[in-house]
């Protein structure tokens, strides 16, 4: 049996003297959801595009759930639904029909039960017999992955899905994605919107002028490590008192802020219950103790900016 939903080896891209994507490799794991991260032109798309045969890959290697790509073709992309860009459909006709349409099309035959099993598991039940011209971008959505499911793919590849989405249809979509994983079918996907790749993936990768620079889990990444400097509040019954001693004891250097009750310092991880120990065993009552988790957006700047700061070099 495959490890990998997915296996990404070398991939690259060139055209003419240039090179759009650059000796990429990642891999997917059966039942996550993995993020690629990039600014706009950075070659997300492209390896997209080569990951589902849109395009041709100049080198490289594409592996689903342990066929390759180059030596078992209908195999290989019979593993795949995918939706790259915005779906389309016929809109004089039923979702229903179009599933339809789209299922006589399909390698292998597609029975009426699993159009069924696919209306339900992407919420359209109450609409499937309507006119898609009646369906909200985000109806429309959901019917392209009921598309791409089908067949019965065990991963699924989506480009920027939720572009010109409402909140609430970036959330419904965000559910659907994790009902989808949490039965075992992989998502690769790409987008810019980092606040929601950060509650939709797993694990993420940022592609950076067709490079891959960062690979790692998004808790890890976005928590940091325990010898790491973070931001925590500390709600005390004195500050003053509570800060002094902090320093006395050489846990801090400085406070970044401080409001009536609260102030916040920059400590590691492992050392946050030496400084509620110090604290308590000197008669300084404590609150409350939180952690100031910083954003992919945070991570997605430092991680970025620190390669282009090494490049200059």
């Amino acid at each position: 049996m495959a490890q990998y939903a997915l296996e990404v080896q070398s991939l690259t891209k060139r055209i003419g003297k240039k090179t759009i994507v650059d000796d990429v490799s990642f891999s997917i794991e059966k039942g996550e959801i993995f993020g690629l991260l990039g600014p706009n032109g950075a070659g997300k798309t492209t390896i997209i595009r080569m990951i589902v045969s849109l395009i041709n890959r100049t080198g490289g290697h594409v592996i689903v759930n342990g066929h390759n790509l180059d030596e078992a073709f209908k195999e290989t992309m019979s593993e795949i639904g995918a939706i790259v860009e915005n779906p389309e459909f016929y809109k004089y006709m039923s979702g229903y029909k179009n599933l339809i349409h789209y299922a006589r099309m399909a390698d292998k035959e597609i029975p009426e039960s699993r159009i069924e099993e696919v209306i339900e598991l992407v919420g359209l039940k109450n609409a499937i017999h309507n006119k898609v011209k009646t369906y909200s971008l985000g109806m429309r959505q959901r019917l392209g992955v009921a598309q791409a499911l089908l067949h019965n793919p065990s991963l699924l590849v989506l480009d920027e899905p939720t572009n010109g989405l409402d909140p609430q249809g970036i959330r419904e979509f965000r559910d659907y994605l994790h009902s989808l994983a949490s039965q075992g079918i992989s998502v690769l996907v790409s987008s810019h919107l980092l606040s929601e790749m950060q509650l939709m993936c797993n694990r993420f990768a940022i592609i950076d002028k067709g490079k891959l620079t960062h690979i790692s889990n998004m808790n890890d990444s976005v928590e940091g490590s325990d010898q790491e400097l973070r931001d925590v509040i500390f709600e005390v019954e004195n500050v003053e008192n509570a800060v002094e001693l902090l320093k006395t004891n050489g846990l801090i250097k400085e406070v970044k802020a401080s409001k009536g009750q609260e102030f916040t310092i920059a400590i590691k991880r492992d050392t946050i219950a030496r400084a509620n120990q110090i604290l308590v065993q000197n008669n300084i009552d404590v609150y409350g103790i939180s952690s100031v988790k910083a954003t992919l957006e945070d991570r997605f700047l430092e991680l970025t900016n620190k390669d282009q700061k090494e490049q200059s070099l």
